[in-house]
């Protein structure tokens, strides 16, 4: 393949590579693609940060804790055995000066801050219990903004069953703006426009196949998708493995090129335009 391709993210750093990531790595850097690993608490986002130190090039990292992850006392969700979760009970809060010194450590390989946002799927109960544990989530995800200013990074934001709370917080967070992408978007075309409103990229991953988000993939503009896997996990099914890895977002560029009535080579060299513009890479 000529031209290259890019996994804008990945999670080679999680458990589920944990005896093959550098084989996985290896493989994708011969076929001409390139990864960003991110992190979803601090060890997963160590071990991106590793990973992407290894390689002169076609590996990078994002640091931040995954909204899931966020200790809200109010609601413990199910420990995923994909993901490392050997010292997830240590963090109980989130540190921002020891990411801030984790994204310094790596910075010729660290290239945003995430994945940060907001997550509603597994939710208490009780609507008081849920107001604290909205607080929680939106107060981490607060300071990732504040970090990624810092830093001058791009933030690869997370939302799930959350995208009105996520659309009115950055609406209104006062500060100036910042650059992201919206990962593996769920939402509706008026929430997708909302967000390119505010000027961020969408994300489009392995959920293209089991959602209906036809007309969300047809009407965004070119310019502002990016494409990715999330590996290891919604494996598209041309794939033929039960494991997702960087290489299958051929797939996903295959299916926008469908939905878009244009060709492979275009999606594929316009999204990895659009992903170097967004990360600097």
């Amino acid at each position: 393949m000529s031209y290259l391709i890019i996994d804008t993210h990945s999670h080679l750093n999680f458990s589920a590579f944990k005896n093959d990531a550098e084989k996985v790595i290896e493989r994708c850097l011969s076929e001409n693609f390139w990864i960003i690993n991110i992190g979803s608490q601090f060890e997963t986002s160590k071990r991106a940060v590793e990973l992407a130190e290894k390689y002169e090039k076609g590996v990078y990292a994002a640091v931040g804790m995954h909204p899931i992850h966020v200790e809200t006392g109010v609601f413990k969700p199910k420990l995923d055995p994909e993901e490392e979760t050997a010292d997830r009970a240590k963090e109980k809060i989130f540190n921002a000066e020891k990411y801030k010194k984790l994204a310094l450590s790596g910075s010729r390989r660290v290239v945003a801050i995430g994945e940060t946002g907001l997550d509603y799927y597994y939710r208490p109960k009780t609507k008081t219990r849920q107001e604290v544990f909205k607080q929680a989530q939106k107060e981490v995800f607060l300071k990732h903004l504040e970090l990624a200013k810092e830093l001058n990074l791009p933030v690869i934001f997370h939302c799930r069953m959350a995208h009105q709370d996520l659309i009115t917080t950055l609406q209104h967070y006062n500060n100036t703006a910042f650059k992201g992408v919206i990962h593996c978007f769920t939402g509706s075309l008026e929430e997708a426009k909302k967000y390119l409103d505010l000027g961020f990229y969408i994300g489009f991953n392995g959920i293209i196949f089991k959602l209906d988000l036809n007309e969300v993939v047809k009407e965004i503009p070119i310019e502002k998708i990016l494409v990715e896997t999330d590996c290891p996990y919604l494996t598209p099914p041309e794939a033929g493995i039960e494991r997702n890895e960087p290489i299958f977002v051929r797939y996903i560029i295959k299916k926008i090129a469908e939905l878009k009535n244009t060709t492979f080579e275009k999606v594929a060299q316009k999204t990895t335009e659009n992903a170097k513009n967004l990360f600097g890479i």
